[in-house]
């Protein structure tokens, strides 16, 4: 180890004043076996400084044919290593020259030892969730409804909340979040997706008490809902249904719900589209308004992100194009819907890349950098930069 003589006769050689110094001199020296391999440095925003700081945690998820996440409470973050051409030492108990006081008269040489080295780290940025997966993972085991008498419950494939986060690369928050956009609920503890069908039954079964009551579709009264539809259905499945197409609300100590008129008419003509390839638009629009409870009226704005209507085709055709059922990656989601149709207007092709956005990100940039625009009859049309295998 150096002594104060061998470090100022240093700085002499290299021609360095001592006034221009911190008073307190750093001897570092190797302790033994430091390895390269003992670490791992992970760079860090503010925010996830305090909330190392405040006890809470980080975690790395993904199965073995994932590329790695780390996921906070609420957020999601990609991980990706960045090399450093400084070697990077790790010195416990190393004080910055702004935690330093030069409350000594002269210069002091402090011992320390260095416990590790890396010339990398981890770098964050923060990503969209990869949320497809759940649905993937809980349509194993749809809820179909009740046993029937004598029929047992399929109790395979189930998952509890912890079971979700050990699958799904998302944070705690962006699970609970999706769970409620795909309508999922708690059942025996286990989270449920609801069977398509038997989602539509319970709607179904809704929406014509409205119609035989004569109710508003905005005040349909919780208990009365219950009670009559108690001998077909169970009735937290009722009041899940409640939940998923409408909003409570209590007046006069009474609890009501006010279905959602984009809601119930997208379940609805879902339902219509679900089997057909392609359906004549005309006669689609006919059938799907006859369907919904009176008062509400159905409008194409419904089905944005789940359906695409044809205009070019004679006659006008509608088909089933659900945004939950295209890749995840952005180039692939592009390469797909490219498949599907060679131009789009930005109104239909808005829809279908909206969830791709990043923070900050819109979806001009998104069709700036990924497709190539066009004007055709005077609308502007954007296809593929690149020639797509069809």
């Amino acid at each position: 180890m150096r002594t104060l003589d061998e470090v100022l006769a240093t700085l002499q050689i290299a021609k360095v004043q001592e006034e221009d110094l911190q008073k307190t001199i750093h001897c570092l020296s190797f302790g033994d076996n430091v390895s390269s391999a003992d670490y791992c440095l992970m760079e860090l925003d503010d925010t996830l400084c305090k909330h190392i700081e405040a006890g809470q945690s980080l975690v790395i998820r993904g199965d073995k044919d994932e590329r790695a996440v780390l996921c906070s409470g609420d957020k999601t973050y990609d991980l990706k290593i960045a090399d450093t051409s400084n070697l990077l030492l790790f010195v416990p108990g190393c004080k910055t020259p702004d935690q330093l006081t030069n409350s000594q008269d002269s210069a002091h040489v402090v011992h320390t030892q260095i416990w590790g080295f890396c010339n990398s780290y981890w770098e964050l940025r923060k990503q969209r969730p990869k949320l497809k997966k759940l649905k993937k993972v809980l349509m194993e085991n749809p809820y179909e409804g009740p046993a029937l008498g004598g029929q047992e419950e399929n109790t395979d494939n189930r998952y509890t909340m912890q079971d979700l986060l050990e699958k799904i690369q998302a944070s705690e928050e962006e699970i609970k979040t999706h769970l409620k956009t795909i309508n999922a609920c708690q059942i025996d503890g286990y989270w449920r997706v609801l069977d398509f069908d038997y989602e539509m039954k319970l709607l179904g079964h809704v929406t014509q008490l409205v119609d035989s009551e004569s109710w508003s579709f905005n005040k349909v009264p919780l208990q009365t809902s219950l009670e009559e539809l108690a001998p077909l259905e169970p009735k937290e499945m009722i009041e899940h249904c409640l939940n998923c197409y409408g909003n409570r609300y209590t007046e006069n100590d009474e609890v009501f719900y006010a279905l959602h008129e984009d809601k119930v008419c997208r379940g609805m003509a879902l339902l219509l589209l679900q089997n057909a390839v392609k359906f004549n638009l005309r006669e689609f629009q006919e059938v799907w308004q006859q369907s919904v409870p009176d008062g509400m009226s159905t409008r194409l704005d419904h089905l944005k992100s789940v359906a695409l209507v044809d205009r070019a085709s004679r006659p006008e055709t509608i088909c089933l194009l659900r945004v939950e059922d295209l890749p995840e990656d952005t180039l692939e989601r592009f390469n797909h819907l490219f498949t599907i149709r060679e131009k789009w207007t930005e109104d239909d092709i808005t829809p279908y890349i909206q969830d791709l956005c990043g923070e900050k990100q819109t979806t001009g940039a998104l069709l700036t950098k990924y497709a190539r625009s066009s004007m055709q009859n005077g609308i502007k049309v954007f296809n593929s930069r690149r020639p797509v295998a069809t």
